[in-house]
């Protein structure tokens, strides 16, 4: 399995940016797709969550109103659209996936695959 997400980078505060996260080696369109984030010093925290049977979304307290999860099981790929950032959003972020059909992917403890990170620097 590998997921592969992109999209990170350098933005002022207020801006936007719009991960993906390209999976391969799984079923997509029956896993549970969701992205965490973790900054310096600070543990890993959810952000977002996708489930596979219904599309029904999830997200972390201080990203809702502001992220948007959704996915393109035809492209097997999930995107995170980031609006309004904040620089207490500067983090790597982390797409995951799991199809152990646990339920939502809002805990680290339901993930069995992590990409690689995408670094997210949201300058003041």
């Amino acid at each position: 399995v590998q997921l592969q997400a992109s999209g990170g980078g350098l933005v002022q505060a207020g801006g936007s940016l719009r991960l993906s996260c390209a999976a391969s080696g799984l079923t997509f369109s029956m896993t549970d797709m969701g992205w965490f984030r973790q900054a310096p010093g600070k543990e890993r925290e959810f952000v977002a969550a996708i489930s596979w049977s219904t599309g029904t979304t999830f997200y972390g307290d201080s990203m809702k109103g502001r992220f948007t999860i959704s996915r393109d099981n035809a492209k097997n790929t999930v995107y995170l659209q980031m609006n309004s950032l904040k620089p207490e959003d500067t983090a790597v972020y982390y797409c995951a996936a799991s199809n152990r059909l646990t339920g939502p992917l809002n805990r680290i403890s339901r993930v069995n695959y992590w990409g690689q990170g995408t670094q997210v620097t949201v300058s003041s």
